[in-house]
């Protein structure tokens, strides 16, 4: 699977953030959300959206082979997992976020709920293996 954007389709709402947030942690807090968007300022109204790509930057670093690759997603094994956090400084998106209820590196897995909640069509899962970036 992978992330598909339309950039020019993102209001900057945060609504994919707060989705994120309920999906993956249960909780109301965007602040916690696994992507982010980036407000391209002086121009309003233009927004980036950055989350994982799946490039695996993440699992290259990591000194005790925490990742594992499960149909093209990289999934932290929490079990093998050291908390060491090179995964988060290597990630070259900047959206691996550390957990503060357990010092845990987690990242997109792409469950899709930020695809489904964007109310602009801004963000789409493909499950092409070829899906690339909207510009």
């Amino acid at each position: 699977m992978n992330s598909v954007f339309n950039h020019r389709n993102c209001s900057g709402c945060g609504i994919c953030k707060l989705a994120c947030s309920i999906e993956n942690f249960r909780q109301v807090g965007p602040s916690k959300a696994l992507l982010r968007i980036q407000g391209l300022f002086p121009a309003p109204g233009h927004y980036q959206i950055h989350f994982c790509d799946q490039c695996g930057e993440c699992a290259k670093v990591c000194p005790v082979d925490a990742f594992e690759l499960d149909n093209g997603i990289y999934r932290i094994n929490e079990d093998e997992c050291i908390a060491c956090h090179e995964c988060v400084e290597a990630c070259p998106k900047s959206v691996m976020i550390i957990k503060k209820e357990d010092d845990m590196p987690t990242k997109c897995i792409l469950c899709g709920e930020c695809a489904k909640a964007c109310p602009r069509g801004a963000i789409m899962i493909s499950r092409k293996e070829n899906a690339k970036e909207c510009r």
